[in-house]
């Protein structure tokens, strides 16, 4: 509008925008170094003009909005790399105290309790009378026997572990998909009625990143600004305002599964933390137990059927060396393994029944060697060799993908603070333009003010 009062409204329209932009700078520097937050920027749009006898007035420009600044594509990504991070780190860190109930460097394993029961039936082949070398091999045997019961009970207290864990696990996904949800009606609200939801947007993407670190999520955004989120699997967590909680329960194997309303999700569940404690538990301390366990089983059935064609000490025949195995499989051979014989002249190291006869001990040193069906035609300590050493790849292919992905996050959290982090000396350039412009308004509406004074005075005097 061409006159005074058209002009003074210009600037005062002008003044409150800059004043605002001003306000979304402040607000930026105030939360530079807080974690989640995503720089905003005011968006002025030109009002309408307006034709005042032909001519084209414009009527200013407003404060249309405030926008978070985002890159979904980049959320998205990091929120996927979080999800393999999550299930590495928890997989390695359980993969770990398997391998150090194996650690043959630091005493732990059963190499020298084998390599001992072995060495010990050898020697006495060299003297089969010598009650000495006859009660070396009791001991030996009731050493090897305890190794395979520290081992498995290594093995069952990792297993318990993570059973612990994973209950806790989720317990934290249904805190987080109910704030999440929480959030998602507050955000649908906000956007429902023109409000900038952005601080709420950046709370809930924090809270995302973390259930992504717990479980593996598929993230969906409906026209309403609210999510949608999925387990990898397609079981639902959040669907707007609701969530869906998850929950546990136990096996008949005695392991933690767990159910989505009502429905066992466990073999589907990947990522996250929780993804590696399932990984960790199927594929590394389950397999590892049944593998013990049928070590253990076929060294007491092979030494107790080798004891039985032998003779002992006194002529008699050669009974069982090792408590024989209850039941039809290997289940639990590790833990149960123990020495039934307590009378070292009942060893049989005869093979003819004459007390120097060495043949039988011979026989059952030998079995070390042997190539045993129940081990898929290998060898005791070659068995044994191919399982630690199967642990150790495990770890060491854990590892080098901890570091590859720990770098995978570090550059996306790195792109993310790139695109919605803060930099202080573009703000600063930013207060120095808003506020220039607020000054040069109020300067018009000072000049304004004058003037309209002045036709007021020269009113007067007239």
């Amino acid at each position: 509008m061409g006159n005074l009062n058209g002009i003074l409204s210009l600037a005062s329209q002008a003044l409150l925008a800059d004043q605002g932009a001003l306000q979304v700078t402040s607000n930026n520097i105030a939360n530079a170094n807080t974690p989640g937050y995503s720089r905003e920027v005011p968006v002025f749009e030109e009002a309408p003009s307006t034709d005042e006898g032909g001519v084209e007035y414009g009527e200013g420009m407003t404060l249309a909005q405030v926008n978070g600044i985002r890159d979904e594509v980049v959320e998205l990504g990091l929120q996927q790399s979080l999800q393999q991070q999550g299930q590495i780190n928890s997989n390695l860190q359980s993969l770990t105290q398997v391998e150090s109930l194996f650690n043959e460097a630091q005493g732990a394993g059963l190499q020298a309790p084998l390599s001992q029961f072995f060495n010990s039936l050898q020697n006495l082949s060299t003297n089969p009378t010598d009650l000495s070398l006859r009660q070396s091999v009791l001991s030996a045997a009731q050493t090897l026997a305890s190794a395979f019961n520290q081992a498995s009970a290594g093995l069952s207290q990792v297993q318990s572990g993570l059973n612990q864990s994973i209950p806790q696990a989720v317990t934290e996904i249904n805190q987080l998909t109910g704030q999440i949800a929480e959030l998602n009606g507050q955000i649908a609200s906000d956007e429902g009625v023109g409000t900038n939801p952005s601080q709420l947007i950046d709370q809930r993407d924090q809270l995302i990143e973390q259930l992504s670190g717990l479980v593996g999520v598929n993230n969906i955004k409906a026209s309403d600004g609210s999510v949608s989120l999925t387990t990898t699997s397609g079981a639902l967590l959040v669907a707007g305002e609701e969530s869906y909680a998850l929950s546990t329960g136990p096996t008949p194997s005695g392991n933690q599964d767990v159910f989505s309303q009502g429905q066992d999700v466990s073999s589907g569940l990947t990522g996250g933390t929780l993804g590696g404690y399932l990984q960790t538990l199927n594929q590394g301390v389950m397999p590892a137990e049944n593998s013990l366990d049928n070590l253990a089983a076929n060294i007491v059935s092979a030494v107790n059927a080798q004891q039985q064609s032998g003779y002992d000490l006194n002529g008699n025949a050669g009974t069982s060396l090792f408590t024989p195995l209850s039941g039809t499989s290997n289940a639990g051979a590790a833990a149960e393994m123990s020495v039934v014989m307590s009378d070292p002249s009942q060893i049989a190291a005869s093979s003819d029944g004459t007390s120097g006869n060495n043949g039988n001990a011979l026989a059952l040193a030998n079995i070390e060697n042997q190539s045993l069906a129940g081990l898929g035609g290998q060898s005791v300590m070659g068995y044994y060799s191919n399982f630690v050493t199967g642990i150790g790849t495990q770890v060491q292919q854990a590892t080098n993908q901890q570091t590859a992905q720990d770098l995978v996050v570090q550059q996306l959290q790195n792109q993310k603070a790139s695109v919605s982090g803060v930099s202080l000396d573009e703000e600063s350039a930013n207060l120095i333009q808003y506020q220039t412009a607020y000054a040069a308004s109020a300067r018009v509406v000072g000049v304004i003010s004058q003037i309209a004074q002045l036709a007021i005075s020269l009113g007067s005097s007239s």
